[in-house]
Formats: C-alpha cells, structure tokens, sequence
C-alpha cells in the first residue's frame, strides 16, 4: 500500500483588532454613574438623625409630629419608643441638612401645645394643626445628637442678651418658676426654675436679668421675696411695703441695695447670692463679708443675748453671735482653770461694711490689723447695761489708756479682744471697796475704851461729890487729894500720848475720811445723775487708723 505525498499549503491569518465598542453599554453605565450621583447627592444633602428623651409620649406621633425653628418645619418624627429603663421615651428624629449648624451641646427642644398660664396664654394653633416639636438653637459646640428634651417650654430664648444668677434660701418662701424679678417695682426679669437640693438642704433657684437691666446688679445687691404685703409699726408709724400687683398675688423677687453700703463690683454669669424673707431682714444684715472675734468677761453676763449690738463709741459695728460656754468649760477643763479664774468667752461678729470699709472679703485683713493695732494702744471691749429696765447688755469697744498693757490673743480659732470693766461694774466695785473699808474700822474697841474711861470719870465724880457732902473739914484736905490722885490717873489715861486716846484719834479719822468719800460721792450724784452709767473721766478721742 503506497501512500499519496500531498503538498499541504500553510496561510497565514489575519489578525483583527476586534469590534469597536457597542452602544447598547452606555445605558448601564449611565445608571450607575447616575446611581452614585444620587447616592452622594443623598448623602451630601441628607439631615442629621438625633433622638431626644422625653418623660412621656404626650403629643409625639411617629411619621407626623414635626419640628419647627421659627415656624419653619425642620425635620419629622421618626420613631417614637420606651427607652431601656421603662421611665421615658425616646423620639428618633429626621431634620433637615440645613437644621447641622442648630444642633449644640446646650440646643433645647420642647413639645408645643396649648397652654394657659398665670400670665400668658400661648400654643392656640396646636388646637387644628396638633402639637409640634420646638428646637431652640443653643450657643455650644456643633456636634450634638443625643438631647434631653423639656418637660415646660424655657422661660427665656436661648441666647437672650442678659444675666442668669443663683439664688439659694434656707427656708421656704412663695416664689417659684416663672415669678418675676423686680427693680424697685419694675420688672426686669423672671425666675427660671427651683429646686430642693437634699444635699445641703437648701432651696435653688435660677433668675435672668434681661439686658439691660442686668447692668443694675453687682457686689452689693441684696434678693429678697418680694411677694405678698409686709407690714410693721415703728416709731415713725405704720410702714406698708408692697411689690407690684403681679408679685402680691403669685410671688416675686426684688433686688437692690441696702441704704449705706456702696456700690460694688460687676459679677459674672452663674454668681451665687442669698435670698432673704424680706426687705427687713436686709436691713439687719445689710453687708455680706465679716469676721469673728472673742471677748470674754469675768463678770455676769446676764442679760447679753445672740443679736445684741457690738458698738464703738456708739456707732454699731457688729452683733453678738452666741455665748461660747460649752468650748469655754472644755478648755477650762484642759488647762485646769477653775473658779473665779474662768472667764465665759462671748462670740461676736464685726463688718468692715459698717466702719466706711468696702464691703468685700478684701477689707477683712484690713479690719483685723486695725484692731491689732488698736489693742496696742488701749482699746478694749466691755459690757455695758443697754436698758436699766429689760436688763439687756450691749458690747462696747472704746479707747482706754490707763488700761493694764494687753495684747490679741487667741480662742480656738478666733482672735481675742481685751476686756475692763466700766459703768455699773467699776462703781459697784468702788462702793464695795468704801464699804469693806468701814467694815475693817476698829470701833468695837475704840467706843469700849471710851466706854470705860468715862465710868471711871463718873466714879472719881461721885466720890468728891459724897466727900464734899458728908466730911469734915478737917478730913477734906485727905480725901480731897486722894480723890485728885484718882482723878489724875483717869485723866492720864485719856491724854494724848496714851493708847486709848490714840485709838480713838485714828478711828475717828479713818471715819472722818469715810464720810467724806460719801459726801463727795453724793455730790457727784447730785449733779450728775447719769454718773453711774457714763464715766466722768474724760478719754481721748483716739481714733483707730486702719493701714491698707
């Protein structure tokens, strides 16, 4: 079998650079460059979603509830559910991309319905359109998407131009949230909120001033309620104080300041001041900043109560706190100080405000070194008779340069003042001393001397009476002598140089001095009643000088 060579012929192919590109894929690709578009168009231009606790779901409805800026609707309600603790609710809420520069750390939202209040009626549209969510931008950061939402709707818009301060009350007064802030009558500005903080027991509340009334209130205000009517009797009649209508009938707090204290500095933001019960209990504590000091007083101290006047020459300068017996006896007890030895420490209060010192914490260093040196220069405390009638006492702090040497000490933790006693308790003294004195005179003694000199005179007597009656005459010369001997030593004994008479002389002028000390006393009364309570010695009239 043979086989057939065949020529095989090889070609070489052409190579095509294959199809152009079809136009049916343009449609694809034109969706899905449109999709992204539409995605960073959605995402570039999509509000922010933020959630806000509520106490309750009063007036929120998913899908329906919108929030409004300035009657402008910003987002809607998305989502309305318990929050993890079953004790609120939680909104989830869609706003607007425009709404990103209103969200800070202090944006406050609220549910808008129809409400009535003492003073206003507001949320009347709620009725047809329903309820709606208010957002009042803040002033803090930018970022915030978690809110706390309010139970009432804010008292002053965000941002208002003004003061917010705190007052805090020991006790419980009419005012509450929403009562006015007056200046002599006029208002200028609202309480915000209160509340009872069982910390420190003390009742809190915040107020804002609106501008530009907030330019009135510095250092030296005092708060105080103004609500109701206060009436009091004095000596210049019946004063009646009253705020405006609006306060009298449901509370406010007016603000000023006390007649005599000077002007303070500005405060910033957020200052902490004292709400006082009344007008009256800001006259009695007219100035913020004091000091305390300790007197104490060997003598009775009855009659000096808590709040009696602390004077100098007159003019009060302080109170007294309390009467310090208990810390007194514990370091008598220390130190073993017993008896007579033992003073009773007084706890008084002094204000730099009332001695023309500004009324600030810087002035109480000041107070301290011009009492310091005053000490040095005789100044001293006492306990003067404030009414002969009641009893009460005052302490008087005065000048006195016969006064031993002293310097400040200290009681604890407070500085001592010096203390002498004058008025009632120097003349008590003195009296006592005249009298001790008559009581130390020999005249027990003196007067029996005498006593028994003149029986022996009567005696001698007797006898040259019976001689000259009842003898001879040739016996008178006898007797008469022996009788002139007997006469002569009773005499003898009643001559200068004897005892007796020495005696005698001596209580006779101890006592001569004694009367003469009464009469001159008595003189004194006589021409001066008000001797007994006002020293006739003049002092001088050293005035305290107080280095700044």
């Amino acid at each position: 079998m043979k086989w057939k060579k065949e020529t095989v012929t090889i070609e070489e192919a052409d190579i095509s650079p294959g199809r152009k590109f079809s136009g049916i894929w343009m449609i694809p690709i034109l969706a899905l460059v449109l999709g992204i578009y539409m995605v960073i168009d959605n995402m570039m231009n999509e509000g922010p979603e933020i959630s806000i606790a509520f106490t309750t779901a009063n007036g929120l409805e998913q899908g329906k509830t919108k929030v409004k800026y300035r009657d402008v609707e910003m987002g809607t309600v998305q989502e309305v559910r318990l929050n993890d603790k079953f004790d609120g609710v939680i909104a989830k809420v869609k706003l607007d991309r425009q709404a990103l520069p209103l969200l800070r750390t202090d944006t406050r939202f609220w549910v808008v319905t129809a409400r009535v209040g003492v003073d206003n009626i507001s949320g009347l549209d709620t009725l047809l359109s329903g309820a709606y969510l208010q957002l009042a931008p803040g002033t803090g950061e930018e970022g915030e998407r978690d809110f706390i939402g309010l139970d009432h709707p804010p008292l002053t818009p965000a941002g208002a131009p003004g003061l917010r301060l705190n007052l805090t009350s020991d006790h419980v007064t009419s005012v509450s949230a929403g009562d006015t802030v007056l200046y002599k009558g006029y208002k200028v500005g609202r309480v915000e909120t209160m509340k009872f903080d069982p910390a420190d027991k003390l009742l809190h509340y915040q107020l804002f001033i609106d501008a530009p009334f907030h330019e009135l209130v510095n250092s030296s205000v005092r708060f105080w309620d103004a609500s109701g009517v206060s009436v009091s009797m004095g000596a210049d009649g019946l004063n009646v104080r009253t705020g405006s209508v609006e306060s009298i009938l449901f509370g406010g707090v007016s603000f000023g300041m006390p007649e005599g204290v000077k002007e303070g500095e500005p405060v910033a933001a957020n200052t902490d001041f004292k709400l006082y019960a009344s007008y009256a209990d800001i006259l009695e504590n007219p100035f913020a900043y004091g000091t305390y000091f300790v007197v104490s007083f060997k003598q009775s101290i009855k009659g000096l109560l808590p709040g009696a006047p602390v004077e100098f020459r007159g003019i009060q300068v302080g109170k007294v706190d309390r009467v310090m017996l208990k810390e007194g006896q514990a370091l008598n007890v220390k130190t073993g100080i017993e008896g007579e030895g033992a003073p009773i420490p007084v706890l008084i209060y002094i204000e730099p405000g009332r001695m023309a010192l500004p009324d600030k914490e810087e002035s109480i260093p000041l107070l301290r070194k011009g009492l310091k040196q005053g000490i040095a220069k005789g100044m001293r405390a006492s306990l003067e008779s404030g009414n002969l009638l009641t009893g009460a006492k005052y302490i008087s702090i005065d000048f006195y340069p016969d006064s031993p040497p002293a310097t400040e000490g200290m009681f604890l933790e407070y500085a001592t003042i010096p203390t002498i006693e004058t008025g009632l308790a120097q003349l008590a003294q003195s009296v006592n001393s005249i009298l001790h004195t008559i009581d130390e005179l020999p005249l027990a003694d003196t007067v029996a001397g005498a006593n028994t000199a003149i029986a022996t005179l009567n005696q001698s007597l007797v006898g040259l009476q019976a001689i000259m009656e009842n003898q001879s005459t040739q016996q008178l010369p006898v007797q008469l002598d022996q009788t002139l001997r007997e006469l002569r030593e009773a005499i003898s004994s009643l001559s200068p140089s004897s005892e007796a008479y020495q005696s005698l002389n001596s209580s006779l002028l101890s006592l001569n001095r004694t009367m003469s000390n009464l009469e001159s006393l008595t003189r004194t009364l006589a021409e001066q009643p008000n001797a007994v309570l006002i020293s006739s010695d003049p002092v001088p009239d050293t005035i305290p000088e107080v280095s700044e």
